[in-house]
C-alpha cells in the first residue's frame, strides 16, 4: 500500500469538507453508504459465473470498475471510522487476535465450516 490510513483519510476528509458533505455524513447515513457501496461490489458479479468474476481483474475495464467500488467502499469505512473515533489500525489488529482464539490453525486450517461447527 502506498499511503497510510491517516493520510488517505485526511484526503477523504478534505474532499469531503470542500463540498460541505460533512452535515450528511451522521453515523446512520455512514453505515448505509458503506453497505450500498459494498452492494455496488457484490452488483458487478451479478448474473455472472464464478469464471466471469474471476477475470473482473484481467481486464482494464473491470478491473477499473472493481477498483472504483473498492475505493467507494473504503472511502466510506475511513469516514464511518473518524466518525466513531475508531483506529482502523488498531482495531485490525486486535480483531485478528481475537480471530486466532477464534479460529485456532488446528482446528480451522483448510475447512470452511463456521467456528461454530469447528467443535
Amino acid at each position: 500500500m502506498s499511503e497510510n490510513l491517516e493520510d488517505l483519510t485526511r484526503a477523504v476528509l478534505a474532499f469531503r469538507d470542500e463540498r460541505d458533505w460533512a452535515q450528511f455524513h451522521g453515523l446512520k447515513h455512514l453505515m448505509v453508504s458503506l453497505c450500498l457501496e459494498a452492494g455496488e461490489i457484490l452488483e458487478l458479479a451479478q448474473w455472472k459465473s464464478d469464471a466471469e468474476v474471476e477475470t473482473l481483474p484481467a481486464t482494464q475495464e473491470g478491473r477499473e470498475a472493481l477498483a472504483d467500488e473498492c475505493a467507494d467502499v473504503f472511502a466510506y469505512l475511513l469516514l464511518l471510522a473518524d466518525r466513531a473515533h475508531i483506529d482502523l489500525g488498531a482495531a485490525l489488529r486486535q480483531k485478528l487476535i481475537k480471530n486466532a482464539t477464534k479460529y485456532p490453525v488446528g482446528k480451522s486450517y483448510g475447512r470452511r465450516e463456521k467456528y461454530s461447527a469447528l467443535d
